[in-house]
């Protein structure tokens, strides 16, 4: 019998959080059984538009959504991507010619005022736009020319965990659609998910390091670095704790002066290139004696003070990110957890951000 995240209690603090992380396996094998068609029809139709260049809007999670979608664009199709600065339509009033661009924009709720905004100018300014969202109801869907529906469920945590891994997924099968592929080796996510699902044990006895920590640094390089700034937003907006993300070139460009020997750096180590450029930022932070953490490969964990082996042994570097986030999404959970706090509902937060 598979473990699932332990907040089986209904009174006890993060139960929703919880059975969200842990439909995650389904959730997937939905999305490649009835999902995948539909979203390769999508891709087919935006691929008859000839696009010439991706412009990516998204805030949060979502943003790191699209932010992956980035990686996948310019390295698996050479499609040159930018992230949209949506105060520039929405506040300034910009409008720049959007003629042959295919303006994506990743929500889950699909309801944010500036998103929806911004989609519209988009659309006048003769963009080819699309909707990625978990509510094909929503108002962004509508106003969106195509949409994809990453058919979550309703999530009622506040921090997204389900739809973070949907997006992600949907983003990986829309772009292997534009380059004529069916996506397989997407095929291996539920099941190796499954098996994460039940090695929650590990991650608790990682996040004991955590506990009191004052802040974190997390880094990585490549289809990671996505990852890297997942996991920074889910521990803040759960724990409160200061994390901070980088990727590992940039951490070399300054921000490596502040690691010690006392802070606590996550690593997240992709097996294939996006390892191999953080080698040499690795090297460095076991050279200044950092309590280093790495979420990767046997290899690297075996080199760090402490770690979690992921199972990245035929998988394809462009999809590890779908499994790198899930123990984090249970490390953020675990420290919430140990600090007395309850992750279902961070303060000062809502479900849908309305920002205009």
């Amino acid at each position: 019998m598979t473990a699932t995240p332990s907040a089986p209690k209904s009174e006890q603090p993060g139960r929703i959080m919880a059975r969200e992380m842990a439909e995650q396996p389904e959730v997937l094998r939905r999305l490649l059984d009835t999902g995948a068609p539909r979203i390769h029809e999508v891709a087919r139709r935006v691929a008859a538009q000839s696009p010439r260049f991706v412009l990516l809007t998204a805030r949060g999670t979502s943003d790191n959504a699209a932010l992956y979608a980035k990686y996948l664009l310019e390295i698996r199709l050479g499609m040159p991507c930018g992230l949209a600065s949506m105060s520039t339509t929405t506040a300034y009033g910009a409008r720049p010619d959007l003629r042959d661009v295919l303006a994506v924009t990743v929500s889950q709720s699909g309801g944010s005022p500036d998103l929806v905004a911004s989609t519209k100018a988009a659309r006048a300014a003769g963009a080819i736009t699309l909707a990625v969202t978990n509510n094909p109801d929503s108002p962004l869907a509508a106003v969106s020319e195509h949409h994809i529906d990453i058919m979550a469920g309703p999530e009622k945590a506040l921090p997204a965990t389900k739809t973070y891994t949907a997006s992600l997924l949907a983003l990986y099968l829309f772009v292997e659609g534009l380059r004529g592929g069916e996506g397989s080796p997407a095929e291996v996510l539920p099941g190796l998910a499954q098996q994460l699902l039940a090695r929650q044990d590990e991650v608790r006895a990682l996040a004991s390091r955590y506990r009191f920590a004052d802040r974190m640094v997390i880094t990585s390089r490549g289809y990671g670095y996505p990852t890297a700034k997942e996991a920074a937003l889910k521990l803040m907006e759960t724990s409160y704790i200061p994390a901070l993300s980088y990727s590992g070139a940039d951490l070399l460009h300054g921000p490596l002066a502040m690691v010690d020997n006392i802070s606590p750096v996550i690593a997240v180590v992709t097996d294939g290139k996006g390892g191999l450029m953080l080698q040499p930022v690795l090297d460095r932070l076991r050279g200044r004696g950092a309590d280093l953490v790495v979420i990767g490969p046997k290899a690297q964990v075996d080199q760090a003070s402490a770690g979690f082996v992921l199972p990245t042994q035929g998988v394809a570097e462009e999809v590890q990110p779908v499994l790198e986030i899930i123990p984090l999404q249970f490390l953020a959970y675990e420290v919430t957890i140990a600090r007395g706090q309850d992750p279902d509902a961070p303060r000062a937060l809502a479900k849908v951000t309305e920002t205009h």
